[in-house]
């Protein structure tokens, strides 16, 4: 059995603060005071559906209005400019070990058995509300669960979410990370009130890197890559992501055409070993690479830019090649597939596309 202080966070980047321990805030201040003016009115909402594109700290967000909430549980006397907690408060202690009373948190659960967190956020996750809830909470105390990420909750999972928001106990607070908020149930978006967390500044982005110790030329490199996530940035922070994006943007140059030797290169690189993270990024270049073809948007940072072919390539063959790269991905990790076939599979696809 694996001890609770061993298993990993869903998502986890090494080296990373992860979003209970991430004292600073790098996004926009209109959207925190958004939620410390809510919260000073006496009348804020129960449930808020906090939607945006992943990484770019929405969770972190959850987190950090949790800490302030649970550090000052009388709105009458809360006087501050923004939500921030001092990191030596018990209250950020005890949230950044997550070892608050006053705070359950919903995520995908971890498989002891195959030592990896489950695909879904399941029911059994979710009906932890019940006595969660359902405990008597110190006089004026606040319970406060964050749902990190609602977009992983199987059907099962969102229709008991649905039934605890529907009839939400006194001082309670629903924090709900959404990357597509859109796809979630339109009754539990009905009973939220939805705040949009916009992506980054690139020069935010840079900034935020630079805070933690990053080299000034790999923040901007990075932060060109990101799209405005700034967990994105992080990642390509490692020498070995952005290996692999140069080796991913040289081979996608020239598409239709492909240089086979560079492609199993790439392959060998993403798919190595105990790497799980290198998969994920290749996944998540993948992704952009189609969604800038979708958009018509030129490629980032030092990318070259795309074939006559591929601009020329009619939108309905990115949206093909996207439905093979999610079923490929989730063949992938359930069955536990060899991932440089699935790499060698997946640019197959783009030339394919391009070619025709």
């Amino acid at each position: 059995m694996t001890e609770a202080n061993d298993i990993p966070r869903p998502d986890a980047l090494p080296g990373w603060p992860a979003p209970e321990e991430q004292g600073a805030w790098f996004g926009d201040p209109h959207v925190e005071r958004a939620l410390l003016d809510s919260y000073r009115s006496g009348t804020m909402h129960h449930a808020w559906l906090l939607g945006g594109p992943k990484g770019i700290g929405k969770a972190t967000l959850a987190y950090r209005f949790a800490r302030f909430v649970l550090a000052h549980p009388d709105p009458a006397t809360v006087d501050a400019t923004d939500l921030a907690v001092a990191p030596d408060d018990p209250v950020a202690r005890k949230v950044a070990g997550r070892a608050h009373g006053g705070l359950l948190i919903l995520e995908r659960p971890w498989d002891d058995r195959g030592k990896k967190f489950r695909t879904e956020l399941t029911v059994d996750v979710v009906r932890r509300t019940l006595p969660f809830f359902g405990t008597t909470a110190g006089e004026g105390a606040w319970r406060i669960a964050i749902v990190d990420a609602a977009d992983e909750m199987n059907l099962s999972a969102a229709n008991a979410l649905l039934k605890v928001l529907e009839e939400p106990p006194p001082r309670s607070l629903f924090l709900i990370v959404s990357h597509v908020p859109g796809r979630l149930l339109p009754t539990i978006r009905s009973r939220c009130r939805r705040l949009n967390v916009p992506v980054l500044p690139m020069e935010r982005v840079e900034s935020a890197l630079e805070a933690t110790g990053v080299d000034r030329a790999v923040a901007v490199a990075a932060a060109a890559l990101s799209g405005g996530s700034l967990r994105r940035a992080a990642a390509y922070c490692d020498g070995d992501s952005l290996d692999a994006w140069r080796a991913f943007a040289a081979v996608t140059a020239h598409l239709p055409d492909m240089d086979l030797p560079a492609v199993h290169d790439l392959a060998d690189r993403v798919a190595t070993r105990g790497r799980d993270d290198l998969w994920a990024g290749f996944v998540d270049m993948l992704s952009g690479w189609l969604s800038r073809r979708v958009r018509g948007e030129p490629e980032p940072g030092e990318a070259a830019a795309v074939s006559a072919a591929v601009a020329a390539t009619p939108l309905e063959r990115w949206a093909e090649v996207w439905d093979n790269l999610g079923r490929v991905v989730t063949d992938t990790d359930i069955y536990n597939l060899d991932r440089k076939r699935a790499v060698l599979r997946l640019m197959l696809h783009l030339a394919h596309a391009a070619r025709m």
